[in-house]
């Protein structure tokens, strides 16, 4: 590639980049903006008297620290267990053979064709008979098990030569050996793109809460800014301030990382 269209390549990203991160950009701002000034119109990009009164008022409104723990619980919980889950399910699809493997995991996969709403009354059905309505259990257990998780995984251990795996048996190593000392090292960048959207549906859920939770005390985030939601008007200024906040840790958990996500983007799908 020439150096003028390459150029051209660098320039295309960076304004594809511009635009998508802009509406980011722009909450970020006026979450430091007045309630006067975040209705002006026509509306200003940079606050003219920054403040931080948004966030103040914001914490003062409820507990917000409660809230904060309950979503960190429940979402490193369920990345936890969603990784482990689906880890196995795809190696267990990609490496071993067993009567109907590949009818199973078609009809593991078509469930991606369902809505959600067709889905969350049986589930919800089982939840309550198991006993974890109003659970942190009932929000981590259901949702563990992914379809584009399992298929992420299988994609990427298909990738993984069979010649290595019996190389390993006949070196006398179990069959779970060979999965946590051999298969797991290799599937890091897999599980760790499947780790950063695990944590990022669970932190940012709504919905799934919201039917299994009663009690305000183990509501989540996303629960607690529909607080500001009145019946009659919208808290917009803290709304806004919280939802900065909220997108802190999604960050941090994407810088720690964004080099096995790379990684794994690149490599998952391919197959020798």
């Amino acid at each position: 590639m020439r150096k003028s269209s390459r150029m051209l390549v660098y320039a295309a990203c960076v304004g594809l980049s511009l635009f998508f991160l802009f509406p980011i950009f722009w909450i970020i701002l006026s979450s430091f903006k007045s309630g006067s000034e975040l209705f002006r119109f026509p509306p200003t990009l940079f606050p003219e008297a920054p403040t931080i009164d948004n966030f103040v008022m914001a914490l003062k409104k409820g507990n917000f620290a409660l809230f904060f723990k309950n979503s960190t619980v429940v979402a490193i919980l369920s990345t936890i267990v969603t990784v482990i889950i689906n880890t196995m399910a795809g190696y267990a699809f990609a490496k071993y053979q067993f009567k109907g493997r590949d009818i199973i995991f078609i009809f593991f996969i078509s469930t991606l064709m369902l809505p959600l709403e067709v889905l969350m009354i049986p589930i919800f059905q089982v939840v309550k008979f198991l006993g974890m309505y109003n659970t942190f259990l009932g929000i981590i257990i259901p949702p563990a098990a992914t379809p584009a998780g399992v298929f992420l995984l299988r994609q990427y251990f298909l990738s993984v030569p069979d010649d290595l795996i019996e190389a390993a048996r006949i070196d006398g190593a179990s069959e779970a050996g060979i999965f946590i000392r051999l298969m797991l090292p290799i599937a890091k960048p897999a599980m760790s793109v499947l780790a950063i959207f695990s944590f990022m549906w669970r932190w940012n859920d709504f919905m799934w809460p919201l039917l299994v939770i009663r009690d305000t005390e183990k509501y989540t985030l996303q629960l607690a800014l529909s607080n500001f939601n009145g019946q009659y008007s919208v808290d917009w200024n803290s709304l806004i301030a919280m939802s900065v906040v909220t997108m802190i840790p999604v960050l941090i958990v994407f810088l720690i990382f964004q080099r096995q996500f790379i990684q794994g983007m690149v490599t998952s799908g391919m197959k020798e």
